[in-house]
């Protein structure tokens, strides 16, 4: 073979693959789509594959920019994809038409990664008899059956604190939060005492922390699973789980194992999982695997305390920084210890609008899911806008570029909990405050969620005052390699006993 066959062979080998690159990238452009410029083969979101800007900064680039679009073009690497940015459009895709949006685009790995099988990545043969079977799980009579034990980890947090503060040194309060909601999710869901409050070294706590580490490992473990998910579960074959993965499933197992043989029942996560395995024929076809039943639990684990625990510590940085809010609610919580001679209940909790206002408030401004995303299951039209769509298209509600919309919510970057008076509330669109998502899909724990959260906060902002310090990091940053919205420093702030 001459040098002048291998130049054109080399030729031929580039422009195919260029062509492969960028094959899809007219789809928008011939349906008359705004939309940002894709590059070759990473679309539109090299940035946040890159980790050079969180998928919350991303969305809400291409949101104001495009704002006075209904849908705007974009490109997941090769495939094609809507940011939707219109509420009408977003309350079809997440109720309306749930139906033909119902799978979330979330990556499922088996192989690599056998905790992945949860509910929320689930596609939708799977998704749907597994969600009907948790759900009774969160419902009020079990919350209330369980609001005694988010007490009881409250007061160990209490109590901790106060040995803590006693030290006269600033206070991670995220990692404060996530050994809480981490024992709090433990005791309740799975009957098991994690120890995080009183144990640096908590299995439990490692695992959750590294889960959600932004390591060079983790990120390339979560790019190859999303781009090249072939090559990923042939490397899952060979290279070994990520850390925690056989502890989790070992201790979830074991756990299902002892009830079972001690005839132990208790209203939690875990006998919902012994009884889904018991009676597998419930769930139609679904082949009910071990991992599979852990991957339920792995995923109530993880979502539950991180979640909250972001939101417990976003909410005492706001509080630092708005003293007038934060002696509001102290008021409001002083009020409601003497109405019930210092104890808490369900229904007390559910009677204190300033703090159900400061919760939302940091929801707002910090929502954990900054986007909330879906795969169309099927080709679909949207009629309105004479736009269709092939199966398996993303779309991308960008619930964080909403959420600090001025035209929405005035003075965004301020921390103002007025937003949530009845009066400005029934202003606002329904689909324009997202925080755990809308419809079918929404967070199965929500309601959990709020109730750790506020019994947190409570027990810190009525015997505790919270300033910045010198070690508090303002103004806030977004990690730009997380999952869900956090910073990308800690927490830190001088937390101080209130004298009675």
């Amino acid at each position: 073979m001459t040098g002048i066959e291998i130049f054109c062979g080399i030729v031929a080998a580039l422009l195919l693959f260029y062509y492969y690159s960028v094959a899809n990238y007219n789809l928008w452009k011939r349906q008359g789509l705004p939309g940002p410029k894709p590059i070759p083969l990473f679309g539109n979101v090299a940035p946040v594959m890159f980790s050079k800007m969180s998928v919350g900064d991303w969305t809400q680039s291409v949101y104001k920019k495009y704002k006075a679009e209904p849908m705007v073009g974009i490109f997941v690497r090769r495939s094609p994809g809507l940011l939707i940015n219109d509420p009408e459009l977003i309350k079809t895709i997440l109720i309306k038409d749930f139906a033909k949006f119902a799978n979330r685009g979330v990556s499922v790995n088996e192989v690599a990664e056998p905790l992945s099988q949860h509910l929320f990545a689930l596609e939708p043969k799977r998704w749907r008899p597994l969600r009907t079977k948790f759900t009774p799980v969160f419902t009020t009579g079990r919350l209330k059956e369980m609001f005694g034990m988010i007490v009881e980890c409250a007061n160990t947090l209490e109590k901790h604190l106060e040995t803590v503060v006693a030290k006269g040194e600033p206070i991670d309060c995220r990692e404060l939060a996530a050994k809480y909601t981490t024992d709090v999710i433990g005791y309740c869901a799975f009957g098991v005492n994690m120890n995080c409050i009183s144990d640096e070294e908590s299995k439990f706590r490692q695992v959750g922390k590294e889960f959600f580490s932004t390591s060079f490992l983790r990120l390339l473990r979560t790019r190859l699973r999303d781009s090249i998910p072939k090559l990923y579960t042939l490397l899952g074959y060979v290279i070994p789980y990520s850390y925690g993965t056989e502890f989790f499933m070992n201790t979830v197992l074991s756990v299902m194992e002892h009830r079972k043989k001690n005839n132990i029942v208790r209203n939690d996560f875990i006998n919902t999982l012994l009884e889904t395995q018991a009676h597998p024929e419930k769930l139609g076809d679904i082949e009910l695997t071990d991992s599979l039943l852990a991957s339920q639990a792995f995923v109530f684990f993880l979502a539950g305390f991180e979640t909250s625990s972001t939101t417990i510590s976003n909410a005492l940085y706001e509080l630092a920084l708005n003293q007038d809010i934060q002696d509001k609610l102290r008021e409001e919580i002083n009020e409601h210890c003497e109405i019930n001679n210092e104890e808490w209940h369900y229904e007390n909790v559910k009677q204190m609008p300033v703090l159900d206002a400061v919760f939302k408030e940091t929801l707002r401004k910090y929502p954990p899911l900054t986007v909330l995303n879906r795969k169309s299951v099927e080709s679909y039209t949207f009629e309105e806008m004479k736009v269709s769509i092939p199966k398996d298209t993303y779309i991308i509600i960008p619930v964080y570029g909403i959420h600090t919309d001025p035209d929405i919510y005035p003075n965004p970057d301020v921390f103002d909990i007025d937003r949530f008076k009845d009066e400005a509330v029934s202003k606002r669109h329904p689909m324009h405050y997202l925080p755990f998502g809308d419809g079918p899909r929404n967070c199965i724990g929500a309601r959990f969620a709020v109730f750790q959260s506020k019994i947190g906060l409570i027990k810190i902002i009525r015997g505790y005052k919270v300033d910045v310090c010198e070690q508090t990091a303002i103004p806030y940053k977004h990690n730009p390699g997380a999952f869900f919205l956090a910073p990308a420093h800690p927490i830190s702030l001088k937390v101080t006993k209130i004298q009675s």
